[in-house]
């Protein structure tokens, strides 16, 4: 009896858990006047930046506010920030532009197929995507080198936990899947892609890929 009472209270905890985290987040943006904290606490913009060269031309995929996007034309000779969102666009264009910088709203897979570039940027992409495969298939052929940086399943214990009770583990609920390094390998090579590095931050893989 009390073993059952404390698996209700569990569930109803980790239900909690991740309302809270959801709420958390929300008020974070507000609180850091629209930007995620974690774009200057996790510094991931730089493991972008430090990966491409001063006479590349890169193409940021689902751009978002144009942050990254931003950044990496510190660095490299042009860039292109792509997104589905119009809102997003707009917000890139009005408190990101630079002159290397160009913003669209569209779809790469259908609105870029002719154009070609030296590196793609994939930063939280692929985990929103349900034919992950399909869509490295298609995007492999607009450059030769890719930089990826998606989350980990098992970066933490209660999120595994969430998972084996039936409870939603996902960080964000529009994600169709959250990776092992296992998983991400594999959709890599079914995607005829190499794995040239990877390292574990922050409990995302962030990855050189050709």
């Amino acid at each position: 009896m009390k073993n059952r009472i404390y698996k209700t209270l569990l569930r109803l905890c980790l239900k909690l858990h991740n309302l809270a985290y959801r709420i958390t987040t929300k008020l974070a943006i507000k609180a850091e006047g629209g930007l995620h904290p974690k774009h200057r606490l996790m510094n991931y913009h730089q493991f972008f930046v430090d990966n491409v060269n001063k006479d590349n031309k890169v193409l940021d995929i689902k751009c978002g506010n144009g942050t990254l996007t931003f950044d990496l034309t510190q660095k490299a000779k042009f860039v292109v920030g792509i997104d589905l969102s119009e809102k997003n666009i707009e917000v890139a264009q009005k408190k990101y532009r630079s002159e290397n910088i160009q913003y669209r709203v569209g779809d790469v897979t259908k609105d870029l197929d002719n154009h070609k570039f030296d590196v793609l940027v994939l930063s939280n992409v692929l985990e929103h995507i349900k034919d992950r495969v399909g869509f490295l298939k298609r995007v492999k052929k607009i450059a030769p080198k890719v930089l990826i940086r998606v989350p980990l399943l098992n970066r933490d214990w209660i999120t595994l936990y969430k998972q084996e009770l039936g409870i939603d583990w996902r960080l964000d609920q529009t994600h169709f899947t959250e990776y092992t390094v296992e998983l991400f390998k594999e959709e890599l090579e079914n995607a005829a892609l190499s794995l040239e590095k990877y390292s574990i931050q922050f409990g995302e893989i962030w990855a050189i890929v050709r």
